[in-house]
């Protein structure tokens, strides 16, 4: 009876020593959609590359783990998630109360804004420049929304009772907006700048968010431990030299040009 007591102790003991190997020693598997540049994207050779990749490195440093950068759709992630296919998401994620019933997230280390295109001559008309306020847009009687289906486009004027034109996709939307057959797009930054830049002679960018969506990393639920340790990792974004500072010279640059305005203080202020 004791051999037996003593091998399901020596059984049970090499059972949560290896376990504690395998979480330990294998890299930390990171899921993100590749196909988001600045944040999410691939180098000509392919190789994972953007500010989220750098996160997703820093953090490794930061808790003694090798990366693996699992490339997966957007959609998937969660599933992939909670599948066990990957540790972490580090994917310019919304913090959501729908996701929130699937994951657990950090708190948040980048805010992701909804900002608007609006057509230059009703910018001009009623006095909006790209400095104007989200309540002087909306000051604005007879404005001609425009948005896609079930998108914040659509949702977010109609959630102020502005009647809002629906579009089949995201470049009819900015043609009508730069044609005058409607007048204000809400969008996230990137979409409204391309649609602006497209377009620079007939429409304008108003900077002023609609919305600021907090951003955040998500763990398995009940993972507690690789939960704390990504929040003491974001609590030292803003150390001096921490990791805001060097993402900011490394990709200002980057950033200004794409955005014509802001580089990463754009992402990291509320």
């Amino acid at each position: 009876m004791k051999k037996l007591s003593l091998f399901v102790f020596l059984l049970t003991s090499l059972f949560i020593l290896s376990a504690c190997g395998l979480s330990s020693d294998r890299p930390l598997r990171v899921g993100m959609d590749l196909r988001y540049p600045p944040f999410e994207t691939v180098t000509t050779m392919n190789d994972p590359e953007g500010i989220s990749v750098d996160v997703a490195k820093a953090f490794g440093d930061f808790i003694g783990r090798d990366v693996e950068i699992v490339n997966t759709n957007f959609a998937s992630l969660i599933p992939a998630l909670n599948a066990g296919d990957i540790d972490i998401i580090i994917a310019s994620m919304s913090i959501t109360e729908e996701r929130k019933q699937s994951v657990d997230f950090t708190n948040p280390y980048f805010y992701f804004k909804i900002i608007s295109l609006l057509n230059k001559s009703f910018a001009t008309t009623n006095g909006l420049t790209e400095d104007s306020t989200v309540e002087q847009l909306l000051a604005v009687t007879g404005a001609k929304y425009i948005g896609i289906a079930s998108q914040v486009s659509a949702t977010i004027p109609a959630s102020y009772g502005k009647d809002v034109i629906e579009a089949t996709d995201l470049s009819t939307a900015v043609a009508s907006v730069a044609q005058g057959t409607a007048d204000i797009l809400l969008m996230s930054a990137n979409p409204v700048l391309d649609g602006y830049k497209a377009n620079q002679s007939t429409t304008i960018v108003v900077w002023d968010a609609f919305v600021s969506s907090p951003i955040g990393m998500a763990v398995k639920k009940g993972n507690t431990e690789l939960l704390a340790d990504a929040n003491r990792f974001i609590e030292t974004f803003n150390d001096e030299g921490g990791l805001y500072a060097i993402l900011s010279e490394k990709w200002d640059a980057i950033l200004l040009e794409k955005l014509g305005r802001y580089g990463l203080e754009f992402y990291i202020n509320e």
